[in-house]
């Protein structure tokens, strides 16, 4: 259980710091047409629901912390190697099909969901180094 718990609380403060670091990158750099999507109201969910954010990535860590439990074994390498495997992995299986509904379903832009899969890459593979280190 310790090998399972430790790493998912770990890689979802990690998660939560990134998704920060990532937001204030998009904001700061990208020109003001780029951030200027995230400001839409469809995206703002209200005061009551707001805190669910910060949550996203606990629950992601844990079904990622398990999907790496079940799985890890299929990576190899170094640890560096396995979490970047475990981030393209988590890509083509899960955020691949959910950023191609998004696309379909909903009025967004192409830049936006190819930010929101490089995002998800990012997020996969930065709970893979975790992982690896903590539960090899």
């Amino acid at each position: 259980m310790k090998k399972f718990v430790v790493p998912a609380i770990t890689a979802g403060i990690a998660l939560l710091a990134f998704s920060f670091a990532a937001l204030f990158l998009v904001i700061r750099f990208l020109p003001p047409s780029t951030s200027d999507l995230f400001y839409n109201p469809v995206f703002w969910p209200g005061e009551d629901r707001a805190m669910l954010y910060y949550i996203h990535p606990f629950i992601l860590s844990f079904a990622l912390s398990w999907f790496w439990n079940r799985f890890k074994k299929s990576f190899d390498g170094n640890f560096i190697a396995r979490g970047v495997e475990f981030g393209v992995v988590y890509a083509i299986i899960a955020t691949l099909p959910s950023m191609w509904i998004s696309f379909s379903a909903l009025n967004v832009t192409i830049v936006m969901v190819s930010m929101w899969f490089i995002y998800g890459v990012f997020q996969a593979t930065i709970a893979g180094f975790i992982f690896a280190k903590l539960n090899p």
